[in-house]
């Protein structure tokens, strides 16, 4: 019967990366025997496991081989990364390698080299020449590019321990609505202020509903506070935001009583309509048309942004980028520059960026429904940790925990 001998380690128990991959052998109805193990003591100590997977179906063996590496168990015997030439521009060759956002390394030339920029749902791209390894997304490859094709010399490095003393850790594989909420979001706190302390951005994605709610004065003063480096938005967030500057309504509705104003959803189209008379939203506050809000405040403390369009905008404002690609390039390069993200009611602004940031960068998403939390767990962004509330007290609560008033 075909065999395989992998190994595993890390924290394999806490994490329950040994019964995933457990799980996964039995899944295909193969056979193991776990050869050698040595679990960790203390929380801090790593464990070690050798397996040998067998199953009569050689193709299945590498079927399983191939999913239970993205838990990281390699090979004992080590065997060269393959690599085939692209055949045109924005072509895979194939049997390609699809990356996770895990870390990633090739092992080339008897030497394992590290995978640049890792990002899930992307290929391998390998300059020989310079023994250099990068992710690249299908629409960036090249003809003659060199591509990882299949799962020989690929490893992958899975998450570290999720039940340790680190803060919320232990939430971080569950959302749900009656979890200490306070408690959380005082680690998020702790996070900023441990980012803005080593002087690396934090990034923020937000949703118009920041504005619905009445939250935006909150992520106003986080900005002037300094806790908000780059924002990620689509056209809706920054054209309700102007609206309730401009208008003091937010989808036609006063921000002050709650109730409609009469001019349905007139206003918004008249604020991205003077925005697009200014020349752009920088030249409306520098000429004092816009006077408040968001997108006033990320202009005045420099905030990078970047909007993003889609089949639903209006206008759009000048800022917004209606070319996809050209967008998730922008998007990407402000990604690869973070470890914390916060994502604030946005499921689709939120799977967007999740899909390109790398496991190692922390993710806090809030939203008031609990299935829009869990879609980004469940489509790979496994470091995320779920708030499930609404927006406004969530940002309140924040800054109070970081001290703003």
């Amino acid at each position: 019967m075909p065999d395989e001998i992998v190994e595993l380690s890390g924290h394999l128990i806490d994490s329950f990366t040994l019964s995933k991959v457990l799980d996964t052998i039995l899944k295909h109805k193969a056979c193991y025997e776990i050869q050698k193990i040595k679990v960790g003591i203390s929380v801090k100590d790593t464990s070690f496991a050798r397996i040998l997977v067998a199953h009569k179906d050689p193709n299945r063996l590498k079927i399983i081989l191939r999913e239970i590496a993205r838990y990281g168990a390699e090979p004992v015997v080590l065997n060269e990364v393959n690599l085939r030439s692209a055949p045109m521009q924005g072509v895979f060759p194939d049997d390609f390698y699809t990356t996770t956002n895990l870390d990633t390394a090739i092992y080339l030339g008897s030497h394992w080299i590290t995978v640049k920029n890792p990002e899930m749902d992307s290929g391998i791209r390998v300059d020989r020449s310079l023994k250099r390894a990068e992710t690249i997304k299908m629409a960036q490859v090249k003809r003659g590019d060199l591509i990882v094709v299949g799962h020989n010399g690929v490893r992958v490095t899975p998450l570290a321990q999720r039940h340790g003393a680190e803060g919320f850790e232990f939430m971080t594989s569950e959302v749900s609505a009656e979890k200490p909420k306070r408690v959380l979001i005082a680690e998020v706190a702790r996070r900023m202020q441990a980012e803005s302390a080593a002087k690396r951005p934090t990034l923020f994605v937000g949703g118009p509903a920041i504005v619905h709610t009445g939250a935006a004065p909150l992520l106003v003063k986080l900005i002037q506070a300094g806790y908000v480096q780059i924002l990620l938005a689509g056209n809706a967030l920054a054209a309700h935001d102007i609206e309730c500057s401009l208008f003091g309504t937010s989808l036609g509705v006063s921000m002050c009583k709650g109730t409609d104003s009469g001019s349905g959803h007139e206003n918004h189209l008249r604020a991205i309509n003077i925005i697009r008379r200014a020349g752009g939203i920088r030249h409306a506050v520098q000429k004092g048309i816009l006077k408040s809000g968001i997108m006033h405040a990320c202009v005045k403390q420099k905030v990078d942004w970047v909007l993003t369009g889609s089949i639903r905008d209006d206008g759009p404002l000048p800022e917004v980028i209606t070319d996809m690609l050209r967008a998730q390039a922008e998007m990407r390069r402000r990604c690869r520059r973070v470890k914390l993200a916060v994502m604030l009611a946005t499921l689709l602004h939120s799977v967007a960026t999740g899909n390109m940031l790398p496991a190692s960068t922390r993710v806090i998403n809030v939203d008031i429904d609990p299935s829009s939390v869990t879609k980004l767990y469940d489509r790979g962004s496994l470091q995320t940790i779920g708030i499930v509330t609404d927006v406004q007290p969530f940002l309140s609560e924040l800054l109070i925990e970081l001290g703003i008033r």
